[in-house]
C-alpha cells in the first residue's frame, strides 16, 4: 500500500481538525483570533501533526495560512467553505426554515464563500492541499441544507479555478444514496463518523467506525475516502450523549484505537478536533459540541495529549500524576 494519497500525492501523516476560537471568541459575531493566538495554537499542534483541517474561508482561516507561510511552518491545510442554507429543512431538530429572503441572501453569501477560497488557494498553493466545497451540508438533520444539484455546480467552479483536488466533508449516511451526482465530480469523498453521537459504546466504537468507512468505500470502489472528523468529546449535558459516555479516558481510548487502525491501513483521518470551543452549542457549559478538543480551551492538554505534552499540563495534573 502506498504511502502517498494519490488524489492529494502527500505523505500519509497525522491529520487534525482545528479551529481556533478561545473565550468570547465566535465566527457568528465576527470575533476571530489573531495571529499571535493562531501561532501559539500551531507551534502547539506541529509537535504532533501537520496536516490540518479548516472549516471556512473567514478571517481565521486567512490568518492560519499567513501563520503557516511567514512563520514557515510545516503544515498542509484542507481549506474549508461555511455553506449557509439554500433551502429550508423540516427534519432539523432545532429548526431550519427560512423565508425567501434569507435563502437569497444565503446563496450570495455561498457564492462569496466560493470567490474567497478560489483567491485563498490560489494564494497559497503550497499549503492549501485540498478544498472542501462545503461541511454536513445534506445529511437529514442539518441547519444549512444545500441541493445537491448546487454543490456539483460549485464543486465545477471550483475545479475550473484551481489546481487543487475537491472534496465535500459529510455524515457517512448520505453518501450511499443522495450524493452520488456529488461523487461523480469529486476527485476523493470525506466522512464523518461519531458512534458517541449513535449511542455506541468504546466496546464496539472502532468497529462501528470501521462500519461507517467501509459502507462508503464499497459503495464507492473507485473513488477514495477519508475521514474528515472522528473523534470522542469529554463532556455531555445528556444532550444526545449520556453523561457517562464522555469521558478524558473514553476519548483517550478511541484515539488510540482509531490511529492504530487508520495508520495501519493509511487511511487519512482528521481528528476532531485540536481545542475546546466554548461558542459551539447551546450556553450550557456541559454542552457536548463544547468538549471535543484534545486539548481543553486554555490550551493545557486532556489525559490523551498529557504524555506527548507534558510542558503544557497544568499543576494540578502533574500533581495527580
Amino acid at each position: 500500500m502506498s504511502d502517498k494519497f494519490a488524489p492529494l500525492n502527500i505523505p500519509h501523516g497525522n491529520a487534525i481538525c482545528y479551529s481556533g476560537y478561545r473565550e468570547n471568541q465566535n465566527p457568528g459575531d465576527d470575533t476571530y483570533p489573531d495571529y499571535e493566538e493562531i501561532k501559539e495554537d500551531l507551534l502547539i499542534l506541529q509537535k504532533n501533526w501537520n496536516l490540518l483541517r479548516l472549516y471556512d474561508c473567514s478571517p481565521h482561516a486567512e490568518t492560519v495560512l499567513d501563520v503557516i507561510e511567514k512563520e514557515k511552518l510545516d503544515f498542509k491545510a484542507m481549506l474549508g467553505i461555511d455553506m449557509a442554507a439554500e433551502m429550508s429543512n423540516p427534519h432539523c431538530p432545532w429548526g431550519a426554515m427560512y423565508g425567501d429572503e434569507t435563502l437569497y441572501e444565503n446563496k450570495l453569501h455561498n457564492e462569496e464563500e466560493i470567490r474567497r477560497a478560489i483567491a485563498l488557494s490560489l494564494r497559497y498553493p503550497d499549503i492549501v492541499f485540498s478544498v472542501s466545497v462545503g461541511n454536513e451540508a445534506s445529511v437529514e438533520w442539518t441547519d444549512h441544507m444545500v441541493p445537491v444539484e448546487n454543490l456539483v455546480a460549485y464543486v465545477r467552479k471550483l475545479k475550473h479555478s484551481i489546481d487543487q483536488p475537491v472534496t465535500f466533508c459529510e455524515n457517512y449516511v448520505p453518501w450511499t444514496y443522495k450524493l452520488e451526482p456529488l461523487v461523480e465530480v469529486l476527485d476523493f469523498i470525506s466522512i464523518h463518523t461519531y458512534p458517541a453521537w449513535e449511542y455506541r459504546t468504546m466496546e464496539d466504537a472502532l468497529e462501528f467506525t470501521k462500519q461507517n468507512y467501509h459502507s462508503v468505500v464499497d459503495h464507492y470502489p473507485d473513488k477514495p475516502v477519508v475521514i474528515t472528523e472522528a473523534g470522542w468529546t469529554t463532556t455531555s449535558n445528556g444532550r444526545g450523549i449520556e453523561p457517562w459516555n464522555a469521558s478524558e479516558e473514553l476519548q483517550a481510548q478511541y484515539y488510540e484505537q482509531l490511529l492504530e487502525w487508520t495508520d495501519e491501513e493509511k487511511i487519512l483521518t482528521f481528528v476532531f478536533e485540536a481545542f475546546d470551543e466554548p461558542w459551539k452549542g447551546s450556553p450550557d457549559p456541559q454542552e457536548p459540541e463544547k468538549h471535543w478538543g484534545l486539548f481543553n480551551v486554555d490550551r493545557t492538554p486532556k489525559l490523551v495529549m498529557q504524555k506527548l505534552y507534558p510542558e503544557l499540563r497544568s499543576t494540578e495534573d502533574l500533581a495527580a500524576g
